[in-house]
C-alpha cells in the first residue's frame, strides 16, 4: 500500500525540479571551487566553469530539457549530476558534483552510474563528458567507471585543454 521507507543513512538519488535550482547551483559551485583554485579559474577567465554556477544557469538548463539528479545521504544533499540528451544517440554527463567533505564514499560513482542508466533508458548509445585535460586523477577515475579517452581539444573561450571521454552504452549489452 504505502511506499517502502528508506533508512535515513541510505543515500538516495532523486530527480530535481525548478525549485531545486538554488540548491543545485550551491552544490555545483562548492564542489568545483577546489578545481577553480587549483587551475586558477575565475569568473573573468572562465565564466562558464561550474565554480561560477548560478541558480539562473540551472533554471536555463532545466528549461531546455537537462535533467538534474540530487544525491542525499542522511537527508543532506551532498552531490548532484545532470543528463543532457544532445542527439538521438548521444547524451552528456554534466556537472557531476560531490561536496568535498563527502568525497571518497562512492557518491560520485553512484551519480555517474545513475546518469548512465538514465541515458540508456532514454535510448542513448553513448554518454560523453569533457574534463580539464590536466586533471589526471579525474581522468583515471572516469576510466575506472568505463569511460574511454577520445581526444583532447582546445577551445578559444577556455583557459585549459579539454579531455573528451565517452562511455559506450552498447558495449555491455
Amino acid at each position: 500500500m504505502g511506499q517502502k521507507r528508506v533508512p535515513s543513512s541510505t543515500p538516495i538519488i532523486r530527480t530535481a525540479g525548478q525549485d531545486d535550482a538554488a540548491l543545485l547551483s550551491d552544490l555545483i559551485r562548492q564542489s568545483y571551487s577546489d578545481v577553480a583554485l587549483r587551475f586558477g579559474l575565475t569568473p573573468a577567465n572562465c565564466p562558464a566553469h561550474p565554480s561560477n554556477c548560478t541558480a539562473s544557469w540551472v533554471q536555463h538548463d532545466l528549461s531546455r530539457g537537462v535533467t538534474y539528479y540530487i544525491l542525499e545521504t542522511k537527508g543532506v544533499p551532498v552531490g548532484c549530476a545532470a543528463l543532457e540528451l544532445a542527439e538521438q544517440d548521444l547524451a552528456y554527463l554534466e556537472r557531476l558534483s560531490v561536496l568535498p567533505p563527502y568525497r571518497r564514499n562512492g557518491f560520485g560513482r553512484r551519480l555517474a552510474e545513475h546518469v548512465i542508466a538514465a541515458a540508456r533508458r532514454r535510448g542513448a548509445g553513448q554518454v560523453g563528458i569533457g574534463i580539464i585535460a590536466d586533471q589526471i586523477e579525474l581522468k583515471q577515475w572516469y576510466r575506472r567507471i568505463g569511460f574511454v579517452h577520445g581526444e583532447t581539444r582546445t577551445f578559444e573561450h577556455l583557459p585549459f585543454a579539454v579531455c573528451l571521454m565517452s562511455f559506450d552504452l552498447q558495449a555491455d549489452l
